[in-house]
């Protein structure tokens, strides 16, 4: 065996890795139907320091869009529903090195900024760390939203091309209700797909 022979197979091997890597970050989990709930909860997706102050979003989207995020907290408050949060940390050894190289190093595990932004701080109830787009992925939202009985959710956050859509089908996946707040999301770049692919599963946009 060369030399030669080596570093080709340990730099597939890595490619391999990556690849995984990649595709875990961007699957979406099928998991349990859910049952007959009568709960519904407000889902605040990725509104992380990191995200929010220094994202690619635009002030004038990121003010109409807090606008919207707060009107939601203050209903779902008035209507005792649990506002729950969610915040990206990349965790898994290969989601984590695709964030160095191609993320900026942003929202790693341990590193600055992933705690939510202020203006969001006290907005939750509850907060749940998800490893890659899908919220559910871990198996810790199916436990709390099987807890607080909630069967409807109504999301807001960022991206709607990436971790909205994700969550949204993941929580279709399971037959939850959803209902994405357009404007009370972000996204970097068009949404039409990502719209087209969530309305074919069920999303309802409002």
């Amino acid at each position: 065996m060369t030399y030669g022979y080596i570093i080709g197979a340990a730099v597939l091997l890595f490619i391999l890795w990556l690849g995984n890597g990649i595709r875990r970050i961007g699957s979406v989990s099928v998991g349990t139907k859910i049952g007959e709930r009568g709960g519904s909860a407000l889902l605040l997706i990725d509104l992380q320091l990191v995200f929010w102050d220094h994202g690619p979003y635009s002030d004038d989207a990121i003010q109409s869009a807090a606008a919207v995020i707060l009107e939601e907290v203050e209903a779902a408050r008035a209507r005792n529903h649990p506002v729950i949060a969610v915040r990206q940390e990349w965790s898994i050894p290969s989601t984590k090195v695709l964030a160095r190289l191609t993320m900026n190093g942003q929202a790693i595990e341990g590193s600055e900024g992933t705690e939510l932004a202020e203006l969001f701080s006290s907005c939750p109830e509850y907060i749940i760390v998800k490893r890659v787009q899908d919220a559910f992925e871990t198996g810790e939202l199916d436990a709390l939203l099987e807890r607080l009985n909630v069967g409807k959710l109504r999301l807001v956050g960022l991206d709607l091309n990436y971790c909205v859509q994700k969550t949204a089908l993941a929580a279709r996946n399971r037959g939850y209700d959803i209902t994405v707040m357009k404007h009370g999301t972000l996204a970097a770049a068009p949404t039409e797909v990502a719209e087209k692919r969530m309305s074919s599963a069920g999303v309802v946009f409002l």
